[in-house]
């Protein structure tokens, strides 16, 4: 019997540089491989610092989404993490 996927909804609306990635990061820990995390924020830098974090933790970004009033990303959870990864790697 295979999981049900989940998705959180992380509402980063009004916080400022470095908090949305600080917990987008730490929302992304709990997470499962294929589960979906939708975090909102209004910081105009969100749109730099996300992606980079995606791509240091080695999850998806799927959708992004921006308009007047807010910034939207829909994130994958990936199969492992890279923290994983780097543990395999020094032993």
């Amino acid at each position: 019997m295979t999981r049900a996927t989940t998705r959180t909804t992380l509402d980063l609306t009004g916080l400022k540089c470095p908090l949305p990635a600080l917990k987008t990061r730490k929302a992304l820990k709990p997470l499962q491989p294929g589960d979906q995390l939708e975090v909102h924020c209004t910081d105009p830098l969100s749109v730099i610092d996300i992606p980079n974090l995606i791509r240091e933790t080695g999850d998806t970004v799927e959708i992004t989404e921006r308009n007047e009033a807010r910034i939207v990303f829909l994130i994958k959870k990936a199969n492992g993490s890279i923290d994983a990864a780097n543990a395999a790697l020094r032993s």
